[in-house]
């Protein structure tokens, strides 16, 4: 495998173009977060989102509804839906380390791939693995099978990422996506750990100051150019050029797709504030429509405990709620949920 910096000059027109496109939009998702009354409210969601489609990119296929039903009762069941609340673990672990160490290492993502496989496995130690197109179990890349070959990678990739900057940091980000996946370090896990390497980039090089840019929805729309881009890198490094152009695309259309996201999420959140004023005056209190579009699935506990009320007062304000159709209810075993279904048709489109 080549180590990085690689020996391509990227500044073609072509990719410049694209590089000032992908840096418009990011910089009007940037922006757009400020006008938020909390912002906190769009960034939980939009992380439970790429953790279902990141997840899903590994044929972890699970819904909102069974992700929800994990978080909120207390017997949750395990299996798909557990791994994506994993990753979600993993992505708010990842941003609080490198917010206090102000660089990211390779222990920092031995730590995130702990968290998303549940296991110690660490650096691969032995052979078998390669990267394989699981629509077509075509294998697009054997990766190194040595231990210290891959650290000695990783290593370089380490320095890349906190000390290189020969290009904008969005072309950067390409290329050390583009490195670490076809290093490949661990045995499982090496796609989601390197889509939050993605996110913790953006956020050490302040192209973003929250988590709110994910590329997983982009990958799984193109998934065989994907898979077809890293092929051709790996047999030949002259299409790294195609690489970049693709990542660079991928993040003005997640960036528009995330813009529209919250302003619809916004526009949702007015026109519940307005009917709820209007519909139940007596109850009406912002903290409620927070609450309901902070959490999507709430139960009596979360709602009381959140608004600071009795058990008794959060029954009756759920049940005028429900009524007035602001949210829907649904018997968990013992359970009673309570469902945004607005919000759940937003994220869901």
């Amino acid at each position: 495998m080549n180590k990085l910096p690689f020996s391509i000059n990227l500044n073609k027109v072509e990719i410049l173009k694209q590089l000032n496109a992908a840096n418009h939009h990011i910089g009007e998702l940037k922006g757009i977060l400020k006008l938020l009354p909390n912002p906190a409210v769009v960034l939980s969601l939009i992380n439970l989102s790429e953790s279902k489609d990141s997840s899903a990119i590994e044929n972890i296929i699970t819904t909102y509804d069974e992700i929800f039903k994990e978080i909120v009762t207390k017997t949750p069941l395990g299996g798909k839906p557990k791994e994506v609340i994993n990753y979600k673990k993993a992505i708010e672990y990842g941003l609080e380390l490198i917010k206090q160490k102000g660089f990211i290492s390779t222990n920092i993502l031995v730590d995130i791939q702990n968290i998303i496989e549940l296991n110690k496995g660490g650096i691969r130690k032995l052979p078998g693995t390669v990267i394989m197109n699981d629509k077509n179990n075509e294998i697009v890349h054997t990766p190194s099978k040595e231990e210290a070959e891959i650290r000695d990678l990783m290593q370089n990739l380490e320095i890349f990422i906190n000390e290189n900057e020969d290009y904008d940091p969005l072309i950067q980000l390409a290329l050390i996506h583009f490195q670490f996946e076809s290093i490949h370090p661990f045995y499982d896990g090496n796609g989601r750990t390197g889509r939050i390497l993605n996110i913790l980039y953006l956020v050490l090089k302040e192209k973003i100051h929250q988590p709110i840019l994910y590329l997983s929805k982009y990958i799984i729309e193109y998934k065989d150019k994907y898979y077809e881009l890293l092929r051709k890198c790996n047999e030949n490094l002259i299409y790294i050029e195609d690489f970049v152009m693709y990542i660079l695309k991928g993040i003005s259309e997640t960036s528009q797709h995330t813009v529209d996201l919250i302003l619809r999420i916004n526009q949702s959140i007015e026109l519940t504030k307005s009917e709820m004023r209007k519909r139940l005056p007596d109850i009406y209190r912002y903290e409620i429509v927070e609450h309901l579009f902070s959490h999507m699935y709430t139960k009596n506990e979360f709602f009381r405990d959140d608004i600071g009320i009795s058990r008794a007062t959060a029954t009756k304000y759920l049940k005028l709620l429900e009524k007035e159709g602001f949210i829907t209810s649904e018997q968990v075993g013992k359970e009673v949920i309570y469902k945004n279904i607005q919000l759940l048709n937003l994220v869901k489109d």
